[in-house]
C-alpha cells in the first residue's frame, strides 16, 4: 500500500475505519471514495450519519451502498431483530471462550469478503490502487475476517478479478484498540464524530462488545470520552 496513490476506504465510522482514513490522508494518499455499507445492521442510521460527517470533515467523497439482501442470510443478531445482541455481563472481552461465543452471535456471513470485493470494483472503476478496511489484531482473534491472513488472501484474489490488481492494505492490522486510540489522538481525530456501537441511539450504549472494547481502549490511553457513552 505504500506505493498506492489513490485509495478507496471502507468507512463505517467506527474506531478502526476512522483511524485508517485519517492515516491514509496523513500518508498523502488521495482518498477517491469512502464507502459506507447499509446492510440492515442495527447501527446503520448512526454509522451512515457519522461516516458522512467524517467524510465532510476530511473533504473526501462519500457514498452509501445499500445491501438489503443481507437480510436473506437470516443470521446474526446485528441484522435479525428477534435475535439478541450480547450486552453487559453477557460480554467478557478478556475471556477467549466467551468472546468466541459472542462473536458467533454477531457474525454476519461473509460480510468483509463482500465489502472488499465491492470496494475493489469501485477502486478499479475510479483508477484507485488499493482499498483500505478497518481491521485490527484484537478482533482478529475471534473474527478471522479481520486478520492479516485474510487481507493477504483477498489481495491475491483481487489480482485475478481486477484489471489493475487492486490491493488491500490496512494501517491498524497489527494493532490492538488502545494502540489505535493513541494513534488517533496523535492524528487529532474528533472522537465525537465516530460511532463504535452496535446500536443506533443518541449516545454509544456502553454495553455491547464493541463499546466495551472502545471503553477499555480510551481508558488505557487516558482519554476521557465518558460524555459520549449512554448513562
Amino acid at each position: 500500500m505504500k506505493s498506492a496513490k489513490k485509495v478507496v476506504v471502507l468507512l463505517s465510522a467506527g474506531l478502526d475505519s476512522t483511524v485508517n482514513v485519517y492515516e491514509a490522508i496523513k500518508h498523502h494518499h488521495q482518498v477517491v471514495l469512502a464507502l459506507t455499507f447499509n446492510y440492515g445492521q442495527r447501527a446503520a442510521q448512526k454509522e451512515i450519519e457519522c461516516a458522512a460527517k467524517i467524510a465532510a470533515h476530511l473533504k473526501i467523497p462519500h457514498k452509501v451502498v445499500d445491501l438489503p439482501w443481507f437480510k436473506d442470510f437470516n443470521k446474526s443478531s446485528l441484522i435479525v431483530e428477534d435475535q439478541e445482541v450480547p450486552v453487559g455481563a453477557q460480554v467478557s472481552i478478556d475471556n477467549l471462550q466467551r468472546s468466541e461465543e459472542t462473536a458467533k452471535a454477531v457474525w454476519v456471513p461473509n460480510r468483509n469478503g463482500i465489502f472488499l470485493n465491492i470496494a475493489a470494483a469501485y477502486a478499479e472503476a475510479l483508477g484507485a490502487d488499493a482499498v483500505i478496511p478497518g481491521f485490527n489484531a484484537e478482533e482478529a482473534v475471534t473474527f478471522p475476517d479481520n486478520s492479516k491472513e485474510f487481507m493477504e488472501q483477498a489481495t491475491r484474489s483481487l489480482k485475478f478479478s481486477t484489471a489493475n490488481h487492486v490491493t488491500v492494505g490496512c494501517y491498524t492490522i497489527h494493532m490492538k484498540k488502545p494502540d489505535m486510540v493513541r494513534l488517533g489522538q496523535g492524528l487529532r481525530i474528533p472522537w465525537e464524530l465516530i460511532w463504535p456501537c452496535y446500536f443506533s441511539g443518541e449516545k454509544w450504549c456502553g454495553q455491547c462488545e464493541s463499546c466495551q472494547r472502545s471503553q477499555r481502549a480510551f481508558a488505557s490511553a487516558n482519554i476521557d470520552v465518558k460524555h459520549l457513552f449512554k448513562g
